[in-house]
């Protein structure tokens, strides 16, 4: 049986959230959302929009200690998750990869045929966020 889910967000740890935000918006293209609210102490993070159902949070290591409602969850501080993937039109997918070498960040290879959420993708690559996070990059043929 298959959940009628959809992703709403993912909280990645990072070290200066308004950096992050930034680095989100120039080097991958993605809408901040709160980053002057955060900067001026309103909200406890930003947050980048990656389509109109789902973004990230950029969350301090700071609020880890806030992190009660699990046991144990203050420790997931500083461990980011194995890889976050973004799937992408192929033109997107071409835009990206060339945004984000213009801005000096490093990219992988491009693969062939890795399995995702919509079988064996066209194309993908792999980069990091400066804060360690990795993500991957793909678009399936459309």
């Amino acid at each position: 049986m298959t959940m009628n889910a959809r992703l709403d967000h993912i909280v990645l740890w990072v070290a200066d959230p308004a950096a992050a935000a930034r680095f989100y918006e120039d080097a991958v293209g993605l809408e901040p959302i709160r980053v002057a609210e955060f900067t001026e102490g309103k909200v406890s993070f930003p947050s980048v929009r990656v389509n109109e159902e789902t973004i990230m949070d950029l969350a301090p290591h700071t609020a880890a200690e806030l992190m009660r409602m699990l046991p144990g969850s203050a420790d997931s501080a500083g461990h980011p998750v194995n890889h976050v993937c973004l799937s992408l039109p192929a033109d997107d997918f071409d835009a990206l990869r060339a945004r984000l070498q213009e801005h000096d960040v490093p990219v992988t290879d491009i693969g062939h045929g890795a399995f995702g959420a919509r079988g064996a993708a066209e194309r993908s690559f792999y980069f990091r966020d400066p804060d360690g996070n990795v993500f991957e990059a793909r678009h399936y043929d459309e």
